[in-house]
Protein backbone atom coordinates (compact mmCIF):
# COMPACT_ATOMS: atom_id res chain seq x y z
CA UNK A 1 0.00 0.00 0.00
CA UNK A 2 2.62 2.91 0.75
CA UNK A 3 4.84 1.66 -1.96
CA UNK A 4 2.09 2.71 -4.33
CA UNK A 5 0.83 6.11 -2.55
CA UNK A 6 4.75 6.67 -2.75
CA UNK A 7 4.77 6.11 -6.61
CA UNK A 8 1.55 7.61 -6.95
CA UNK A 9 3.23 10.65 -5.59
CA UNK A 10 6.66 10.66 -7.10
CA UNK A 11 4.60 9.99 -10.66
CA UNK A 12 2.93 13.16 -10.55
CA UNK A 13 5.95 15.41 -9.19
CA UNK A 14 7.89 13.36 -11.82
CA UNK A 15 5.77 15.18 -14.51
CA UNK A 16 6.02 18.51 -12.48
CA UNK A 17 7.09 21.36 -14.65
CA UNK A 18 6.90 24.94 -14.10
CA UNK A 19 3.66 25.56 -11.95
CA UNK A 20 2.07 22.68 -14.13
CA UNK A 21 2.10 19.28 -14.63
CA UNK A 22 2.07 17.19 -17.74
CA UNK A 23 -0.16 13.93 -18.32
CA UNK A 24 2.82 11.82 -18.77
CA UNK A 25 6.31 11.90 -18.79
CA UNK A 26 7.09 10.75 -22.55
CA UNK A 27 6.48 12.92 -25.60
CA UNK A 28 3.11 11.81 -26.05
CA UNK A 29 1.54 14.65 -23.97
CA UNK A 30 3.99 17.38 -23.93
CA UNK A 31 1.40 20.49 -22.65
CA UNK A 32 -0.71 20.87 -19.78
CA UNK A 33 -4.35 19.46 -20.72
CA UNK A 34 -7.17 21.38 -18.96
CA UNK A 35 -9.61 18.13 -16.94
CA UNK A 36 -6.03 16.27 -16.12
CA UNK A 37 -5.15 19.53 -14.57
CA UNK A 38 -8.49 19.42 -12.27
CA UNK A 39 -7.66 15.29 -11.37
CA UNK A 40 -3.87 16.43 -11.29
CA UNK A 41 -4.76 19.04 -8.36
CA UNK A 42 -6.60 16.79 -6.06
CA UNK A 43 -4.01 14.08 -6.19
CA UNK A 44 -1.47 16.57 -5.08
CA UNK A 45 -3.83 17.98 -2.47
CA UNK A 46 -2.77 15.06 -0.27
CA UNK A 47 0.74 16.19 0.07
CA UNK A 48 1.24 19.32 -1.19
CA UNK A 49 -1.99 21.91 -1.47
CA UNK A 50 0.63 24.74 -2.67
CA UNK A 51 1.09 22.72 -6.05
CA UNK A 52 -2.79 21.49 -6.17
CA UNK A 53 -3.43 25.42 -5.94
CA UNK A 54 -0.74 26.50 -8.22
CA UNK A 55 -1.87 23.65 -11.45
CA UNK A 56 -5.36 25.66 -11.46
CA UNK A 57 -3.89 28.94 -11.53
CA UNK A 58 -1.43 28.03 -14.13
CA UNK A 59 -3.93 26.72 -16.18
CA UNK A 60 -6.79 29.33 -15.24
CA UNK A 61 -3.38 32.04 -16.28
CA UNK A 62 -4.50 30.84 -19.79
CA UNK A 63 -8.09 31.80 -19.51
CA UNK A 64 -9.70 33.60 -22.85
CA UNK A 65 -10.66 37.23 -22.18
CA UNK A 66 -14.59 35.84 -22.84
CA UNK A 67 -14.16 33.43 -20.36
CA UNK A 68 -13.28 30.00 -22.23
CA UNK A 69 -10.77 27.67 -20.28
CA UNK A 70 -8.71 26.00 -23.44
CA UNK A 71 -8.26 22.29 -23.36
CA UNK A 72 -4.53 22.63 -24.26
CA UNK A 73 -1.88 25.05 -22.97
CA UNK A 74 1.34 25.61 -24.96
CA UNK A 75 3.86 26.44 -22.26
CA UNK A 76 6.73 25.10 -23.95
CA UNK A 77 6.08 25.42 -27.71
CA UNK A 78 9.08 23.37 -29.13
CA UNK A 79 7.41 19.80 -29.27
CA UNK A 80 6.74 17.59 -32.33
CA UNK A 81 2.95 17.36 -30.88
CA UNK A 82 0.01 17.63 -33.51
CA UNK A 83 -1.94 20.20 -33.65
CA UNK A 84 0.99 22.63 -31.98
CA UNK A 85 0.53 25.74 -31.14
CA UNK A 86 0.94 27.19 -34.83
CA UNK A 87 -1.66 25.02 -35.34
CA UNK A 88 -4.26 26.25 -33.48
CA UNK A 89 -2.65 29.92 -33.87
CA UNK A 90 -4.57 31.28 -30.36
CA UNK A 91 -4.60 32.26 -26.91
CA UNK A 92 -4.73 34.98 -24.30
CA UNK A 93 -0.91 35.32 -22.63
CA UNK A 94 -0.33 31.46 -23.26
CA UNK A 95 -0.36 29.56 -26.65
CA UNK A 96 -3.46 27.76 -26.16
CA UNK A 97 -6.17 25.36 -28.06
CA UNK A 98 -8.96 27.21 -29.38
CA UNK A 99 -11.44 24.62 -28.12
CA UNK A 100 -12.24 23.62 -24.13
CA UNK A 101 -12.86 20.29 -22.10
CA UNK A 102 -15.35 19.26 -19.03
CA UNK A 103 -15.48 21.64 -16.90
CA UNK A 104 -14.71 19.97 -13.29
CA UNK A 105 -12.51 22.72 -11.59
CA UNK A 106 -15.60 23.67 -9.44
CA UNK A 107 -16.31 19.95 -8.45
CA UNK A 108 -12.03 19.09 -7.71
CA UNK A 109 -11.89 22.66 -5.82
CA UNK A 110 -14.83 21.65 -3.44
CA UNK A 111 -13.46 17.94 -3.15
CA UNK A 112 -9.76 19.78 -2.10
CA UNK A 113 -11.72 22.81 0.61
CA UNK A 114 -13.22 19.69 1.90
CA UNK A 115 -10.86 18.05 3.38
CA UNK A 116 -8.03 20.36 3.79
CA UNK A 117 -7.31 23.30 6.18
CA UNK A 118 -6.90 26.55 4.60
CA UNK A 119 -4.64 29.60 5.72
CA UNK A 120 -5.85 33.16 4.93
CA UNK A 121 -3.49 33.52 1.99
CA UNK A 122 -4.82 30.48 0.38
CA UNK A 123 -8.34 31.44 0.81
CA UNK A 124 -7.78 35.03 -1.04
CA UNK A 125 -6.31 32.72 -4.07
CA UNK A 126 -9.29 30.53 -3.71
CA UNK A 127 -12.34 33.67 -3.67
CA UNK A 128 -9.84 34.26 -6.82
CA UNK A 129 -9.92 31.17 -8.55
CA UNK A 130 -13.93 30.94 -8.12
CA UNK A 131 -14.49 33.91 -9.72
CA UNK A 132 -12.92 33.02 -12.79
CA UNK A 133 -14.35 29.83 -12.83
CA UNK A 134 -17.91 31.16 -12.51
CA UNK A 135 -16.72 33.35 -16.05
CA UNK A 136 -15.59 29.94 -17.28
CA UNK A 137 -19.49 28.11 -17.02
CA UNK A 138 -20.84 31.32 -17.57
CA UNK A 139 -19.17 31.43 -21.20
CA UNK A 140 -20.70 27.90 -21.36
CA UNK A 141 -24.33 29.10 -20.46
CA UNK A 142 -23.71 32.69 -23.13
CA UNK A 143 -22.19 30.44 -26.00
CA UNK A 144 -22.74 26.76 -25.92
CA UNK A 145 -26.71 26.79 -24.98
CA UNK A 146 -27.34 30.08 -27.07
CA UNK A 147 -31.49 28.73 -26.81
CA UNK A 148 -31.42 29.05 -22.86
CA UNK A 149 -32.23 25.11 -22.71
CA UNK A 150 -30.03 24.04 -19.88
CA UNK A 151 -27.90 21.79 -21.91
CA UNK A 152 -24.50 22.89 -24.11
CA UNK A 153 -23.14 21.74 -26.56
CA UNK A 154 -19.35 20.26 -27.49
CA UNK A 155 -17.93 21.56 -30.74
CA UNK A 156 -15.32 19.21 -31.51
CA UNK A 157 -14.61 15.62 -29.88
CA UNK A 158 -11.41 16.52 -28.57
CA UNK A 159 -13.79 19.02 -26.26
CA UNK A 160 -15.82 15.50 -24.40
CA UNK A 161 -12.35 14.26 -23.19
CA UNK A 162 -13.44 10.84 -24.65
CA UNK A 163 -11.74 11.97 -28.48
CA UNK A 164 -12.78 8.83 -30.51
CA UNK A 165 -15.86 7.45 -28.52
CA UNK A 166 -18.03 5.15 -31.02
CA UNK A 167 -20.54 8.77 -29.73
CA UNK A 168 -19.42 10.75 -32.51
CA UNK A 169 -18.98 8.07 -35.27
CA UNK A 170 -22.55 8.75 -37.14
CA UNK A 171 -21.40 12.88 -36.44
CA UNK A 172 -18.59 12.59 -37.55
CA UNK A 173 -19.29 10.41 -40.44
CA UNK A 174 -20.63 13.21 -42.03
CA UNK A 175 -18.00 15.78 -41.78
CA UNK A 176 -16.34 16.00 -45.48
CA UNK A 177 -12.69 15.97 -44.65
CA UNK A 178 -10.95 19.00 -46.36
CA UNK A 179 -9.32 18.71 -49.58
CA UNK A 180 -5.67 18.21 -49.52
CA UNK A 181 -5.68 18.07 -45.98
CA UNK A 182 -1.57 17.82 -44.20
CA UNK A 183 -0.44 17.41 -41.33
CA UNK A 184 1.75 15.38 -39.36
CA UNK A 185 1.25 13.18 -36.46
CA UNK A 186 3.62 12.01 -33.43
CA UNK A 187 0.90 10.24 -31.17
CA UNK A 188 1.17 6.88 -33.05
CA UNK A 189 4.99 7.05 -32.93
CA UNK A 190 4.92 7.18 -29.53
CA UNK A 191 2.47 4.48 -28.56
CA UNK A 192 1.18 1.57 -30.58
CA UNK A 193 -0.92 2.72 -33.68
CA UNK A 194 -3.08 -0.54 -31.83
CA UNK A 195 -4.68 1.44 -29.31
CA UNK A 196 -4.98 4.93 -30.73
CA UNK A 197 -7.34 6.56 -33.15
CA UNK A 198 -7.40 5.82 -36.60
CA UNK A 199 -5.60 8.21 -39.36
CA UNK A 200 -9.82 8.60 -40.85
CA UNK A 201 -10.64 10.04 -37.16
CA UNK A 202 -7.73 12.68 -37.50
CA UNK A 203 -8.61 14.01 -40.82
CA UNK A 204 -11.77 14.61 -39.31
CA UNK A 205 -10.31 16.12 -36.45
CA UNK A 206 -8.15 18.47 -38.75
CA UNK A 207 -11.00 19.12 -40.65
CA UNK A 208 -13.19 20.23 -37.89
CA UNK A 209 -10.09 22.77 -36.34
CA UNK A 210 -9.16 24.01 -39.32
CA UNK A 211 -12.96 25.57 -39.66
CA UNK A 212 -13.07 26.53 -36.26
CA UNK A 213 -9.78 28.12 -36.71
CA UNK A 214 -11.00 29.96 -40.01
CA UNK A 215 -13.90 31.12 -37.66
CA UNK A 216 -11.09 32.42 -34.94
CA UNK A 217 -13.12 30.76 -32.79
CA UNK A 218 -15.63 33.16 -32.38
CA UNK A 219 -17.79 31.63 -30.05
CA UNK A 220 -20.89 33.67 -31.68
CA UNK A 221 -20.35 32.04 -34.81
CA UNK A 222 -18.53 28.81 -33.77
CA UNK A 223 -22.04 27.69 -32.68
CA UNK A 224 -23.49 27.68 -35.82
CA UNK A 225 -20.86 26.49 -38.00
CA UNK A 226 -18.77 24.10 -36.33
CA UNK A 227 -19.18 20.76 -38.51
CA UNK A 228 -19.73 19.09 -35.04
CA UNK A 229 -22.34 19.89 -32.78
CA UNK A 230 -23.49 17.55 -30.29
CA UNK A 231 -25.08 17.73 -26.73
CA UNK A 232 -23.34 14.90 -25.24
CA UNK A 233 -24.76 13.25 -21.69
CA UNK A 234 -21.80 12.52 -20.41
CA UNK A 235 -20.54 16.08 -20.49
CA UNK A 236 -23.80 17.96 -19.61
CA UNK A 237 -23.35 15.45 -16.30
CA UNK A 238 -19.93 16.87 -15.79
CA UNK A 239 -21.13 20.67 -16.22
CA UNK A 240 -24.23 19.67 -13.97
CA UNK A 241 -22.74 18.65 -11.18
CA UNK A 242 -19.83 21.54 -11.50
CA UNK A 243 -22.42 24.18 -11.32
CA UNK A 244 -24.28 22.39 -8.26
CA UNK A 245 -21.06 22.46 -6.92
CA UNK A 246 -20.17 26.26 -7.96
CA UNK A 247 -23.28 26.87 -5.96
CA UNK A 248 -21.89 25.83 -2.74
CA UNK A 249 -18.36 27.87 -3.41
CA UNK A 250 -20.34 30.71 -4.01
CA UNK A 251 -22.62 30.28 -1.31
CA UNK A 252 -19.08 30.03 0.69
CA UNK A 253 -17.42 33.04 -0.38
CA UNK A 254 -20.68 35.53 -0.25
CA UNK A 255 -20.67 35.35 -4.28
CA UNK A 256 -23.50 36.03 -6.37
CA UNK A 257 -25.16 32.72 -7.36
CA UNK A 258 -28.69 33.53 -9.26
CA UNK A 259 -27.59 33.08 -12.77
CA UNK A 260 -25.86 29.19 -11.83
CA UNK A 261 -28.94 28.34 -9.91
CA UNK A 262 -31.03 29.71 -11.84
CA UNK A 263 -29.51 27.67 -15.30
CA UNK A 264 -29.25 24.12 -12.81
CA UNK A 265 -33.48 24.05 -12.43
CA UNK A 266 -33.51 24.56 -16.61
CA UNK A 267 -30.61 21.71 -17.03
CA UNK A 268 -32.73 19.13 -13.94
CA UNK A 269 -36.07 19.54 -16.17
CA UNK A 270 -34.55 19.32 -19.75
CA UNK A 271 -31.89 16.61 -19.12
CA UNK A 272 -35.19 14.19 -18.68
CA UNK A 273 -36.13 15.23 -22.85
CA UNK A 274 -32.65 12.94 -23.42
CA UNK A 275 -34.59 9.95 -21.34
CA UNK A 276 -36.07 7.57 -23.91
CA UNK A 277 -38.82 5.33 -21.80
CA UNK A 278 -38.92 2.66 -23.93
CA UNK A 279 -35.26 1.95 -23.91
CA UNK A 280 -34.77 2.54 -20.88
CA UNK A 281 -31.54 4.98 -21.34
CA UNK A 282 -30.48 8.43 -21.99
CA UNK A 283 -29.13 9.11 -25.81
CA UNK A 284 -26.95 12.01 -26.76
CA UNK A 285 -28.06 14.18 -29.30
CA UNK A 286 -26.51 15.03 -32.84
CA UNK A 287 -27.75 18.81 -32.90
CA UNK A 288 -25.61 19.42 -36.55
CA UNK A 289 -27.90 16.35 -38.29
CA UNK A 290 -31.03 16.47 -35.72
CA UNK A 291 -30.64 12.66 -34.93
CA UNK A 292 -30.01 10.74 -31.61
CA UNK A 293 -27.27 8.86 -30.51
CA UNK A 294 -27.95 5.58 -29.22
CA UNK A 295 -24.53 4.30 -28.09
CA UNK A 296 -23.64 2.09 -24.22
CA UNK A 297 -21.20 4.33 -23.30
CA UNK A 298 -19.67 4.26 -19.75
CA UNK A 299 -19.96 8.33 -19.62
CA UNK A 300 -23.65 8.24 -19.88
CA UNK A 301 -23.58 7.12 -15.97
CA UNK A 302 -21.69 10.39 -15.37
CA UNK A 303 -25.77 11.41 -14.80
CA UNK A 304 -24.94 9.40 -11.37
CA UNK A 305 -22.29 12.12 -10.55
CA UNK A 306 -24.69 14.68 -11.31
CA UNK A 307 -26.69 13.73 -8.51
CA UNK A 308 -29.90 13.97 -11.07
CA UNK A 309 -33.06 14.95 -8.92
CA UNK A 310 -34.95 12.19 -9.85
CA UNK A 311 -34.82 8.76 -7.75
CA UNK A 312 -36.37 6.53 -10.17
CA UNK A 313 -34.25 7.09 -12.88
CA UNK A 314 -30.98 7.04 -10.75
CA UNK A 315 -32.13 3.29 -9.91
CA UNK A 316 -32.49 2.29 -13.46
CA UNK A 317 -29.37 3.75 -14.27
CA UNK A 318 -27.56 1.92 -11.36
CA UNK A 319 -29.56 -1.46 -12.89
CA UNK A 320 -28.37 -0.56 -16.22
CA UNK A 321 -24.74 0.10 -14.85
CA UNK A 322 -24.37 -3.66 -12.98
CA UNK A 323 -24.78 -5.03 -16.69
CA UNK A 324 -22.61 -3.34 -18.04
CA UNK A 325 -19.61 -5.40 -17.55
CA UNK A 326 -20.93 -8.39 -16.60
CA UNK A 327 -18.92 -11.07 -18.13
CA UNK A 328 -15.61 -9.14 -17.94
CA UNK A 329 -13.04 -9.21 -15.14
CA UNK A 330 -12.38 -5.72 -14.82
CA UNK A 331 -14.67 -1.94 -15.13
CA UNK A 332 -15.60 -0.06 -16.41
CA UNK A 333 -14.83 -0.52 -20.31
CA UNK A 334 -15.56 2.58 -21.80
CA UNK A 335 -18.39 1.15 -24.21
CA UNK A 336 -20.06 -1.78 -23.66
CA UNK A 337 -17.85 -4.75 -24.23
CA UNK A 338 -21.10 -6.35 -26.36
CA UNK A 339 -21.46 -3.92 -28.78
CA UNK A 340 -20.83 -3.70 -31.96
CA UNK A 341 -18.27 -0.19 -31.94
CA UNK A 342 -16.11 -2.54 -28.88
CA UNK A 343 -12.50 -2.45 -29.54
CA UNK A 344 -10.94 -3.84 -26.46
CA UNK A 345 -7.57 -1.92 -27.00
CA UNK A 346 -7.85 1.51 -29.00
CA UNK A 347 -8.55 4.21 -26.74
CA UNK A 348 -12.08 5.67 -25.58
CA UNK A 349 -13.50 2.80 -27.76
CA UNK A 350 -13.33 -0.08 -25.08
CA UNK A 351 -10.69 0.54 -22.14
CA UNK A 352 -11.37 1.42 -18.50
CA UNK A 353 -10.29 4.78 -18.00
CA UNK A 354 -9.80 5.33 -14.55
CA UNK A 355 -11.31 9.08 -14.61
CA UNK A 356 -14.62 7.14 -15.32
CA UNK A 357 -14.80 5.13 -12.45
CA UNK A 358 -13.82 7.63 -10.33
CA UNK A 359 -16.93 9.69 -11.72
CA UNK A 360 -19.30 6.55 -11.25
CA UNK A 361 -17.84 5.73 -8.15
CA UNK A 362 -18.05 9.54 -6.49
CA UNK A 363 -21.84 9.27 -7.93
CA UNK A 364 -22.82 5.82 -5.92
CA UNK A 365 -21.31 6.96 -2.52
CA UNK A 366 -24.88 8.63 -1.89
CA UNK A 367 -26.99 5.87 -3.73
CA UNK A 368 -25.36 2.53 -3.55
CA UNK A 369 -23.00 2.14 -1.00
CA UNK A 370 -21.65 -1.39 -1.43
CA UNK A 371 -21.27 -1.36 -5.25
CA UNK A 372 -19.26 2.00 -4.86
CA UNK A 373 -16.87 0.44 -2.43
CA UNK A 374 -16.66 -2.87 -4.89
CA UNK A 375 -15.67 -0.12 -8.03
CA UNK A 376 -13.29 2.24 -5.24
CA UNK A 377 -11.52 -1.07 -4.46
CA UNK A 378 -11.50 -2.82 -7.77
CA UNK A 379 -9.74 -0.03 -9.22
CA UNK A 380 -7.07 0.25 -6.73
CA UNK A 381 -6.46 -3.30 -6.71
CA UNK A 382 -5.92 -2.89 -10.90
CA UNK A 383 -4.02 0.35 -10.48
CA UNK A 384 -1.69 -1.21 -7.79
CA UNK A 385 -1.18 -4.41 -9.73
CA UNK A 386 -0.83 -2.93 -12.83
CA UNK A 387 0.52 0.63 -12.40
CA UNK A 388 -0.25 4.22 -13.01
CA UNK A 389 -1.29 3.97 -17.13
CA UNK A 390 -3.47 5.32 -19.26
CA UNK A 391 -5.72 2.94 -19.89
CA UNK A 392 -6.60 -0.63 -19.25
CA UNK A 393 -8.39 -3.54 -20.61
CA UNK A 394 -11.67 -4.86 -19.28
CA UNK A 395 -10.36 -8.27 -20.23
CA UNK A 396 -6.83 -8.79 -19.03
CA UNK A 397 -6.35 -5.94 -17.37
CA UNK A 398 -3.25 -5.17 -19.43
CA UNK A 399 -2.07 -1.43 -19.26
CA UNK A 400 -2.23 0.20 -22.27
CA UNK A 401 -1.54 4.00 -23.65
CA UNK A 402 1.22 6.05 -21.38
CA UNK A 403 2.81 4.90 -18.73
CA UNK A 404 3.51 6.91 -15.10
CA UNK A 405 0.03 8.87 -16.46
CA UNK A 406 -0.63 11.71 -13.70
CA UNK A 407 -4.43 11.04 -13.41
CA UNK A 408 -4.39 7.77 -12.78
CA UNK A 409 -1.43 8.56 -9.66
CA UNK A 410 -4.18 11.67 -8.63
CA UNK A 411 -7.22 9.73 -8.16
CA UNK A 412 -5.75 6.86 -6.87
CA UNK A 413 -4.35 8.78 -4.40
CA UNK A 414 -7.97 10.26 -3.69
CA UNK A 415 -10.11 7.01 -3.92
CA UNK A 416 -7.33 5.30 -1.01
CA UNK A 417 -6.73 8.59 1.20
CA UNK A 418 -10.02 9.96 1.17
CA UNK A 419 -12.14 9.37 4.15
CA UNK A 420 -15.30 10.49 3.14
Amino acid sequence: MKISINKAKKTLLGNRRRGYTLPTNNKLYPAQWNWDSGFIALGYSYFNLNFALKEINTLLDGQWRDGMVPHILFHNTKTNYYPNYTAWNCGNKIHSSGITQPPILATILKEILNKNKINKKQLLNIKKIIKKIKKFHEWFIKFRDPKKTGLVSILHPWESGYDNSPIWDEPMNKVKIEKNIKYKRADNKVVNPEFRPLDIDYDRYVTIKNNLRKLKYNPKKVYKSSFFNVIDVGFNSIFLKANKDLVELLDTFGLNKKKIDNYIRVTEKNFLKLYDKKRKTFFSKDIKNNKKIYIPSITNYFLLFADLNNEKINKRLIQNLKKHNLKEKYFFSSIKSNHKSFEEKRYWRGPIWVNCNWFIYKGLKNKDRLFSDKIKNKTIQMLEKKGFFEYFSCKSGQPMGAKNFSWSAALYLDLKLNKN
